[in-house]
């Protein structure tokens, strides 16, 4: 038996989680925030649809490319210390978006957060698995760690509706200010300083291969799902699959790479990463579609329509604390596949919901979400779980990588493809002034903006439309869901419940 097997947790740790989960409540307070400002911000700054798009994308393109590079950093200059400079950069930043005058500067910004927002996930995660090396501890802290994002995106559509009515759409930025200072005052005597001791110099080669390898993936999906694959699409693609596949080879040649690519070779590691990606692809876009569904079809204002979206958090909540608990008698993999199954049908539900459904809305969405809670805190655990405790950096910051470039992707294909379908169903009346026009036919949000000028029966048809992007959206889906819940059943029916190894040993 090693000393790691028997090494458990202790106070200190426990409140070392505690304050780990302040970054991680930001970060989910940070996600549903800003998907209920939407109409807000759209309102003060009349952005186009495309910069609405980036104004939601830019944070998860930017936190995709540089995770897998601070993940990395951290297990070089140390993981609190990446820490405190990452919640400093993230509170400064969300104080620049805040008071952004224009659609450009908060693109911009967002783009910041991302950056930022990198050191903190992999940097939390990375502290949790050197913190807690007991498996089924370790379990428990992940799924507490999943749980307070839950918690967070549960807690922002009711803070962020409330700040929104009150003040500004921009004061729910703020809310990463204070978090931060409790952070920074509270890392140096809660937790410890974890790094590789072997780790070499950062390869800047890597990080710009890493780089052209992540960041044209995003653009080269809205580009396809806007105007079809054409040529720049193919070049870009072009350009990732070269970039990836020289990243690999020169990882396997380096003597402390970027990204350690044996750990592929775990099939755990590996289907854990893709049920993480495909998930979190449905998630991303129907998020984004639901908490607009709330606001422009039903016409909630944002503090009622994040009342609504509290139920589904909270399933998510439930999931991320159950899961590690019953995946100690039943195999991890099948608890995965019985969650994401009920997500199947909370796809189902949303692809044939219509205007007025709200109770139905909300219910398929909390039944989603009921999967993704299983999935981040069981398929996170296999991938940080895979990896030695001087590489839990780089392991952490590929979970991540995969889990924001999944919501990234998801807002990005399908929130084209229900774009793609409102204008293709929505004709502007006979005589209508080309200014207003363009609005009603370039969204929901322009076509209320625009409604005293219209007649009632297209403002009505807007609803219309979009709902049915909702329903098409909900359905592609609910397909990619049923493919990752069959990956749980083949690729990890072989992994065994949680600390059964552990057992073995003779605990």
């Amino acid at each position: 038996m090693s000393e790691v097997a028997i090494r458990r947790a202790g106070g200190r740790e426990w409140a070392g989680l505690g304050l780990l989960a302040l970054p991680t409540l930001l970060l989910g307070l940070d996600v549903t925030v800003l998907y209920l400002v939407l109409p807000s911000m759209a309102e003060a700054l009349d952005p186009s649809a495309t910069q609405t798009l980036w104004i939601m994308d830019a944070y998860g393109f930017l936190i995709a490319g540089f995770l897998i590079t601070m993940g990395t950093l951290g297990d070089r200059i140390g993981r609190r210390r990446l820490l405190r400079i990452g919640m400093t950069a993230f509170a400064l930043v969300s104080v620049l978006a805040a008071v952004a005058p224009s659609a450009e500067l908060l693109i911009a910004a967002r783009a910041l957060l991302g950056i930022a927002g990198a050191t903190l996930m992999p940097s939390t995660l990375s502290l949790i698995s050197n913190m807690f090396a007991d498996v089924r501890q370790r379990a428990m802290a992940i799924g507490a760690w999943a749980t307070m994002f839950a918690l967070g995106m549960a807690a922002g559509p009711v803070v962020g509706g409330a700040l929104v009515d009150r003040y500004w759409w921009g004061a729910a930025f703020l809310l990463a200010v204070p978090v931060a200072i409790v952070v920074l005052i509270g890392a140096r005597s809660l937790l410890p300083e974890c790094a590789d001791p072997q780790a070499g110099p950062l390869d800047l080669v890597s990080v710009a291969l890493s780089l052209a390898a992540i960041l044209p993936v995003v653009y080269a999906v809205k580009q396809a799902a806007s105007h079809g694959a054409g040529a720049r699409t193919l070049v870009l693609l072009v350009v990732v699959a070269i970039a990836g596949v020289a990243f690999v080879r020169r990882q396997r040649h380096l003597a402390a790479p970027l990204l350690d690519v044996t750990l592929f070779a775990d099939r755990a590691f590996s289907a854990a990463l893709a049920v993480l990606l495909i998930g979190l692809v449905g998630v991303g876009g129907t998020m984004y579609m639901v908490t607009q569904y709330l606001q422009l079809v039903e016409g909630f204002t944002p503090f009622t329509a994040g009342l609504w979206m509290g139920p589904p958090a909270l399933a998510m909540f439930a999931a991320a604390v159950g899961a590690p608990l019953v995946a100690r008698r039943l195999r991890p993999g099948l608890v995965m596949a019985a969650t994401l199954g009920s997500s199947v049908l909370g796809y189902a539900l949303l692809a044939t919901a219509g205007p007025g459904d709200t109770v139905m809305v909300v219910a398929g969405f909390a039944a989603v979400y009921l999967g993704l809670g299983a999935i981040a805190a069981l398929g996170t655990d296999m991938v940080v779980g895979a990896a030695p405790a001087t590489k839990s950096g780089s392991a952490a910051a590929m979970s991540e990588t995969v889990q924001e470039l999944g919501i990234a992707v998801g807002v990005a294909l399908l929130g084209s493809l229900s774009t793609a379908l409102y204008t293709a169903r929505i004709v502007a009346p006979v005589g209508t002034a080309p200014e207003v026009a363009d609005r009603l036919t370039g969204s929901l949000a322009g076509a209320l903006a625009v409604a005293d000028q219209v007649p009632t029966e297209a403002v009505r048809a807007a609803r219309d439309a979009f709902t049915t992007g909702v329903n098409v959206a909900s359905a592609v889906a609910g397909v990619a869901i049923v493919a990752a819940t069959l990956l749980c059943l083949v690729a990890l029916r072989h992994v065994p419940p949680l600390g059964a190894d552990q057992d073995a040993d003779g605990r």
